[in-house]
This record gives structure tokens, C-alpha cells and sequence, in this order.
């Protein structure tokens, strides 16, 4: 039950953190927040995250290409362009990798208005001893608290949490689900599977409303991120910047309806 309970634990931290943090504010601004707050959220990013924390840079350059190219072939992970996950995952990484490197250079328009602090993001995130580390705090806990073998399976899944619920949300949320709106890519809502990553497999109403930092739309629809994100805002902690929120059905496609039942 406590190797269950940490499993669960880390795997929700990680998914909140990189929702929260690298997504909502990092590729998309939809909050503001002060200077040392901004500090606090970019250490416990990487603090949560360990071993398989990204940097904030390349995530949201990665992520902005992925929102300009959506499904196309310039779409950095389009599942639609690869056989398998691993290979789409693979293809990502290197990507990731260029930009980290200074290998490869976005567009302009996908540079700036991400946190960059060096000491997180270069240091920490590229030192082996760090990396391993967290790997060796990982496998401690188990060794100290595991009380069967198959427990030892969920081990690799921490090392690499974040490339993880990339996957997922990147696969999933492109492939399987439904649609609330028409759009010109094939993104889709991931039900039940959003359960499990805080509101990141609503990626068809993320893709209709880019800028809204509730990625839920209808009511059975709920944004596990956002409430924490109305909280923190209720509190003073960020402040929310984008007056766009997800509105279904869509306002103009409802007025279209209702006019045309109305000529009927």
C-alpha cells in the first residue's frame, strides 16, 4: 500500500507540475505570477519531476510548434506520422534534444516568455550525479518499502514520469475520445484516461481555445489543474491573464444551429 500510495502520488505531482507549470505558464502564459513565486514553482517543478524534469524552454517551444503544426508533418509528436508511440516519443526527444543543444533553431515566434533559471534547467537537469541521485532516492524507498517483486516494474516509470505522460497525452489525445469541436487537426477528449492526467487529455478543446486555462468545456468535463490553479488565484498566488475560457457548444456553431431551425 505505501509503494502504491507514492506511485499514485508522484505520478499526479508530475502531471499537475507539468500542466501547471511548464505548459499553462511556460508555453502559454495563462497566468501571471511575481518573480520569487515564480522561483518556487520552477524549483518544486523540478523537485517533484527529479530525474525526468524538462526544461521549460524547450517544452514550450515544443509545445507551441505542436499547436502552430498540429498534425501535420512539421508537428513535433503527431501520432498520425509514426507507427507506435515509441518511435513518435523517440522523434520528440531528438527535437527536444536540438533545441536544448542549440543543435536546431525554432522560429522566432516561438521563442520567448518562458522561465529560464540556469542553475535549474542547465545544471541540475544535465548533471548525471543529480540524475542519478534521484534514481537512487527512487529505488531506496522501494527496497526500504516494497512488499512484492512486481512492485519493482513501477520503478522505471518514475525514472522517466515526464516522457511518460508525454506520451500519453501526445497519443491518446490525438487518436482516441471525442470531439466537441470541428477542427483541422484530429484532436480529441480522452475519456476516462484524462482521469489520470489533470486535464491534459482534453486536447480538443485545448486546440479550439489555445489561450483558456480551463481545458474543460461541458459540464461532465472537469479540469483537475484548473480548480487548484481558482484556488491559487482566490489566494493571490498567480493571477489569471487570459480572459478565454472553453465554451461549448461553440457560440457561433450555436447561432448557426439556431438559425437554421429557425428557417425550418
Amino acid at each position: 500500500m505505501v509503494v502504491l500510495t507514492f506511485f499514485v502520488s508522484h505520478w499526479l505531482l508530475c502531471v499537475f507540475f507539468q500542466s501547471f507549470f511548464q505548459h499553462r505558464y511556460a508555453a502559454h502564459r495563462m497566468y501571471t505570477m511575481g518573480p520569487r513565486t515564480e522561483r518556487v514553482m520552477h524549483l518544486l517543478t523540478y523537485l517533484v519531476q527529479g530525474s525526468s524534469y524538462l526544461s521549460p524552454r524547450a517544452y514550450a517551444v515544443l509545445h507551441r510548434e505542436h499547436h502552430a503544426f498540429s498534425d501535420t508533418e512539421k508537428d513535433p509528436h503527431s501520432p498520425h506520422f509514426f507507427k507506435d508511440v515509441f518511435r513518435m516519443m523517440w522523434h520528440t526527444k531528438k527535437r527536444y534534444e536540438d533545441y536544448i543543444h542549440g543543435r536546431g533553431q525554432p522560429e522566432a515566434r516561438f521563442l520567448g516568455g518562458y522561465p529560464e533559471w540556469p542553475l535549474v534547467d542547465d545544471t541540475l537537469r544535465t548533471s548525471w550525479l543529480a540524475t542519478l541521485g534521484w534514481v537512487a532516492l527512487y529505488t531506496a524507498f522501494y527496497v526500504t518499502f516494497a512488499t512484492s517483486p512486481w512492485q519493482f516494474l513501477l520503478l522505471p516509470i518514475h525514472f522517466m514520469m515526464g516522457p511518460v505522460h508525454g506520451a500519453i497525452v501526445n497519443w491518446c489525445g490525438h487518436k482516441y475520445g471525442y470531439r466537441n469541436f470541428n477542427s483541422s487537426d484530429k484532436s480529441r477528449n480522452t475519456l476516462p484516461v484524462e482521469l489520470l492526467c489533470m486535464g491534459e487529455l482534453f486536447q480538443n478543446n485545448h486546440h479550439k481555445y489555445g489561450s483558456s486555462p480551463n481545458f474543460a468545456a461541458r459540464r461532465f468535463e472537469v479540469d483537475p489543474t484548473w480548480q487548484v490553479m481558482r484556488v491559487m488565484a482566490k489566494l493571490g498566488i498567480i493571477r489569471i491573464a487570459t480572459p478565454q475560457r472553453a465554451v461549448w457548444p461553440e457560440p457561433r456553431e450555436a447561432a448557426r444551429e439556431a438559425g437554421a431551425a429557425r428557417a425550418a
